[in-house]
């Protein structure tokens, strides 16, 4: 327990500047002071200074990075990834999170190829029982793909295992990990030490995050993974809407309460929050000149007490460099920087954006519709103020419809791959992480087209 002295006072004061909320001084205690490290690349023996903020993990102390590698989207080529992987942890990046069915379980094994060739107190990887299609639902099958992400990563332990993507509904809950032993034995190999720690990561019906977190004295969860950013902080049930979906605010403070640390994926909500309109770029340009969109998204996510690390899916070395070095050290946002993303985020929210954040898990269509693309452009043409809405643009509709369409044929080149290709055959539904109901929004775009 934290005395109650001088720097715990102080601790308190400055979460309150923040203005993330209020957390108690244990919680804030999070925030380590950084460690600087220095040592030689092995490349050009010039001196690297690691100046990565990182958190405790609660249970064991260990340090990890708060810029976490996403590796759900890597490059097909072995040897640039063992690039990013090489500079990532030279710069003090040392969580990287992959599944087996990220790239069909080609993720796995690039990952484990970059990062064997690194000692293995170096770094600590996180990966998934990605057992969503129901003929993975037994034992065997479950078992079996826990083993092959062993072999896969060329380790003999997985520092962070999660039952991926919870909230489905309580029947497939149970189907997944309950009824067929998969949880117990997941627990048993925590006691055993193959597994350190142990979690899962959430995205639908709230009423499973709330029934797992709920037993928390009969789990003892390590961390949670959620979809966390300022704009899903109070409007991800209204964006989404959906009748139990969760803000991120509510699943990050029961996280807090409940003492389980999370783990952030999605911090730019599928690249959104690094491609923001004209209009919202200049509001963060007056207070922050040289500061990207993204840079301020993860500054936000970073300035939370409660956050262990926060995924990125970095596949390119020019997005590697710009995210290490705002983490180097992370520059919390103040209460005025707060109050601005707050105020942006209320006016986004009245947007009609599709919640889409590109991560394909819909793919492939069976009637070769690109469904990421069509609500890629949707989203992008709400962003540049392109989309024809007779309520709000009749006076230049005519135009906007005109540019929506050359731009739509534009960005998807193949015929195909529209809209209007959709059958309403609904095997995207069940695989959709965000629960969008696919058919309905391809359905608005071609009405969209059609006005």
């Amino acid at each position: 327990m934290a005395k109650k002295d001088g720097t715990d006072l102080s601790r308190r004061d400055f979460l309150r500047r923040l203005g993330v909320g209020a957390g108690s001084a244990m919680a804030f205690m999070a925030l380590e002071p950084l460690n600087v490290l220095a040592h030689e690349s092995e490349k050009d023996k010039r001196p690297v200074t690691n100046r990565m903020t990182y958190r405790v993990q609660h249970g064991t102390g260990e340090q990890i990075s708060l810029l976490g590698f996403g590796m759900m989207r890597l490059p097909n080529d072995q040897e640039q990834v063992n690039e990013l992987v090489d500079y990532a942890i030279e710069h003090g990046v040392n969580y990287f999170d992959t599944a087996p069915m990220y790239m069909g379980g080609q993720s796995e094994v690039l990952t484990g190829n970059a990062l064997s060739r690194h000692p293995r107190d170096k770094f600590f990887v996180a990966t998934k029982m990605s057992n969503q299609n129901r003929r993975k639902w037994s034992f065997d099958e479950s078992k079996a793909m826990y083993e092959n992400s062993m072999e896969r990563l060329k380790v003999d332990y997985i520092d962070y295992y999660l039952l991926h993507s919870i909230g489905g509904g309580m029947e497939t809950l149970r189907g997944r990990f309950l009824d067929n032993g998969v949880l117990d034995f997941l627990l048993k190999e925590r006691e055993a030490g193959r597994i350190k720690h142990l979690g899962f990561s959430y995205h639908g019906d709230v009423r499973d995050f709330d029934w797992l977190l709920d037993r928390q004295d009969d789990y003892h969860w390590d961390f949670c993974q959620i979809q966390m950013n300022y704009l899903d902080w109070r409007h991800a049930s209204i964006r989404q809407g959906r009748r139990h979906d969760a803000d991120a605010e509510y699943l990050y403070d029961k996280c807090q309460k409940a003492g389980v640390q999370c783990v952030v994926m999605e911090p730019l909500r599928g690249g959104a929050l690094g491609r923001v309109s004209s209009d919202v770029e200049q509001q963060l340009k007056a207070i922050r000149p040289d500061d990207s969109a993204a840079r301020w998204a993860f500054r936000w996510v970073g300035s939370h007490p409660n956050i262990l690390t926060a995924l990125s899916g970095m596949n390119q070395m020019e997005h590697l460099m710009d995210n290490v070095e705002t983490f180097s050290p992370l520059d919390p946002c103040t209460e005025t920087e707060n109050a601005l993303l707050e105020k942006i985020s209320d006016e986004m929210a009245g947007v009609p954006t599709i919640p889409c954040t590109t991560c394909a898990y819909c793919m492939p269509c069976p009637y070769g519709v690109d469904i990421p693309g069509n609500f890629a452009y949707y989203n992008e043409a709400v962003k540049e103020n392109i989309l024809p809405l007779p309520e709000r643009t009749a006076s230049d509709y005519a135009s906007k419809k005109q540019q929506f369409t050359e731009g739509y044929q534009k960005a998807l080149a193949d015929r195909k791959t529209w809209a209007h290709s959709c059958q309403d055959c609904e095997e995207c539904l069940s695989k959709c992480p965000q629960q969008i109901r696919i058919p309905n929004q391809l359905a608005r775009i071609v009405e969209t087209l059609r006005k």
